[in-house]
């Protein structure tokens, strides 16, 4: 029987001789990827191990073809499988799936095809396990509708083959396709295992369908498997994708275990939809629950450090990653470089910066941008022309429009011009920041004709920019007239008012403040309110204007009150009574020494000792007669005192403010 068998194997593989050719030339290729290389000695070797196989022994084969692809490599895989053929060894349904995912890895699809061939000469081209080796290759190698031509050609489908496809038109960015290919296997009563209802889920988030997740959220609960992890997993990420927070965080506390996919995702949610503190808090109960931290989840509480200047959080943070040795990968220092610039140390981000053995445009862009946020525009241009000489980096949009800001920053019009020409296909907002840079440099009939030469002066960003050059030269005229255009195109929006307020303000016309105040009321409008946080002693406290909430308000007050009134013996300044309608309540009136970014100062000055710098955060742009104020007490207490916008850093020391009194 074994010589019948041999013969009929000899007789077999002799008709297949146009295919071996084709193998033959294919298996040139494979030698020639091994020639010259390591790998080359290594085929050789192997070669001696095929004498002691014997010919029946498909077993034996098939584990020398999966050792190889185990250890990834895929040509060896190739190769072994020629000399099988070569030897008259027959494969088998174990053999084709394997030489199919090394021709997928080697991104071979013409020799996937011959495989696909000689499986259907060998009447293995209905097996279950081929079938999902030959739509993964076809899906990875051709599209997507490839594989779903031999689906469709297949006699047996199952849940694996079904989730396969829908993964595939995942990988081509179409989650709409996926979602019907599991509808239809609802439909036709294909089981659902967490695989397929993790892949439309995740096609649900692709969408921002909160609607359609839901609905899957519902099929899962009944199919029971709504606490696998990888099910729960992929329904917080999907709420998460959808802005939907509430949902997401009943699915995280209902989870009856949670891994470190779990705990990041929630913290990431939290900070992406603006809830820093809670992303902060999570973090800490990660850590506390026994979940290692990765790069990944470092990189995603870090953003919530910078954004309220917790700068003793990610201090911590940045020790923890150091202590425990988290993969200091390149993202990982940029979020540490990135968390320091914006939570006001810019002197722990240039040393990051300094040590980093490696750069990418993000790391040189946070500097950049940093030094221009901190008032230091002059030297974030010459980092930026470093970065041009020193490193085969090419800027990217977003270097650019940091060196634009920069140059706005430090008033350079001409550089301005030129790195404003070098971005491809600007945007309304780049060219805002161009009309901001000529406006904040007083050139205003240059900065209406750019906007009009580019027909973007009905652009709300635009006239804002323009407005924003007014404030600051007092151009009081021109500024009315953009103001009300602002109101024409939106006449509800509070916080036009509020800008030519503080218009008025800048060049103490009070009582048309007044005015401008009773205008609102009489609409029934309502300013943004001011808040302002600092970080003292890992607790972060919030305040607003004329607050008395806080346990220590009586020492704040007092506090104000004595530094108040040196300012006004030593340097005779009395700030104004009414100034601001940001921080103005409509139900009262409120004296300076009520504004939020002073109490914050104040809270900061009574809780810490010696020459610690005081770290504030404003959620509005600072008031000038506080800006006045904080220079004073800087020089007062000897302290640096810095103080956040969201337009830029103002750091406060020994009388002088870092913006040079030009923000």
């Amino acid at each position: 029987m074994d010589a019948l068998h041999s013969l009929q194997l000899q007789c077999y593989f002799k008709a297949q001789k146009s295919i071996y050719r084709s193998q033959h030339r294919q298996s040139s290729i494979v030698q020639a990827q091994l020639q010259g290389s390591s790998k080359f000695v290594e085929a050789a070797a192997i070669h001696h191990k095929f004498d002691e196989i014997p010919l029946s022994d498909t077993f034996a084969w098939n584990n020398l073809i999966q050792n190889h692809l185990t250890s990834g490599n895929s040509y060896h895989v190739m190769w072994i499988y020629q000399q099988m053929l070569l030897r008259t060894v027959r494969p088998d349904k174990h053999t084709i799936p394997r030489v199919l995912t090394a021709s997928r890895l080697s991104g071979s699809l013409s020799y996937g095809k011959q495989v696909h061939g000689q499986a259907l000469k060998l009447g293995l081209g209905s097996d279950e396990y081929v079938i999902t080796a030959l739509m993964t290759m076809y899906g990875h190698l051709d599209c997507a509708e490839a594989a779903r031509w031999l689906f469709n050609q297949s006699s047996r489908r199952n849940s694996v083959s079904w989730t396969l496809l829908a993964g595939l038109y995942m990988k081509e960015d179409k989650p709409s396709l996926a979602i019907d290919i599991f509808n239809q296997m609802v439909e036709l009563g294909v089981e659902i295992d967490e695989v397929a209802l993790a892949t439309v889920i995740g096609a649900c988030g692709r969408l921002k369908s909160l609607q359609e997740g839901k609905r899957i959220h519902d099929i899962a609960r009944k199919s029971e498997l709504e606490f696998k992890v990888l099910v729960s997993n992929s329904l917080l990420k999907m709420y998460l994708d959808c802005g939907s927070i509430k949902d997401a965080r009943t699915v995280f506390y209902q989870m009856p275990s949670r891994d470190a996919i779990s705990w990041t995702a929630m913290v990431r949610g939290y900070v992406k939809n603006g809830g820093f503190n809670e992303g902060l808090k999570l973090f800490r109960l990660m850590i506390s629950a026994g979940i290692k931290p990765d790069a990944f989840a470092v990189s995603s509480v870090l953003p919530a450090c910078a954004r309220i200047s917790a700068h003793k959080h990610g201090k911590e943070i940045h020790g923890y990653i150091v202590r425990t040795g988290i993969n200091l990968n390149l993202a990982v220092q940029n979020a540490v470089m990135d968390m320091y610039v914006k939570s006001g140390c810019m002197e722990s981000a240039s040393k990051i910066f300094a040590g980093m053995s490696e750069r990418d445009t993000v790391s040189w862009t946070v500097m950049i941008l940093g030094h221009s946020l901190h008032g230091h525009g002059e030297i974030a241009i010459e980092l930026f022309h470093e970065m041009e000489k020193s490193t085969d980096i090419e800027p990217d949009q977003t270097a650019y429009v940091a060196a634009v800001h920069a140059c706005s920053t430090a008033r350079m019009v001409e550089e301005g011009r030129f790195y404003f020409n070098c971005i491809r296909l600007p945007k309304v907002e780049h060219y805002a920041l161009m009309v901001n840079l000529l406006a904040r440099a007083g050139l205003f009939d240059e900065a209406r004709a750019f906007s009009e030469n580019f027909q973007i002066e009905q652009c709300l960003e635009v006239q804002k920019a323009l407005l924003d050059g007014c404030r600051i030269h007092q151009n009081t005229k021109l500024g009315k007239r953009i103001i009300e255009h602002l109101c024409e195109l939106e006449p509800l929006n509070t916080e036009n008012y509020i800008l030519l307020s503080n218009l008025y303000a800048a060049s103490a016309k009070w009582d048309m403040v007044d005015r401008l105040r009773a205008t609102i009321r009489d609409m029934g409008l309502r300013p943004q309110k001011a808040y302002s946080w600092i970080e003292v002693r890992n607790k972060v406290h919030v305040f607003g204007v004329g607050d008395v909430s806080h346990p220590r308000s009586e020492g704040i007050y007092w506090e104000l009150q004595c530094l108040m009134k040196k300012m006004e013996e030593e340097y005779e300044f009395v700030p104004d009574a009414d100034f601001s309608l940001h921080d103005v309540d409509e139900e009262r009136e409120c004296i300076p020494i009520g504004h939020s970014e002073l109490l914050a100062i104040s809270f900061g000055l009574i809780s810490t000792q010696g020459r610690a710098t005081i770290r504030v955060t404003k959620n509005l742009r600072v008031c000038h007669n506080c800006h006045y104020s904080a220079k004073l007490i800087s020089k007062i207490v000897e302290r640096e005192i810095v103080l956040k916008d969201p337009n830029r850093f103002h750091h406060f020391k020994n009388g002088y403010c870092s913006c040079g009194d030009f923000w």
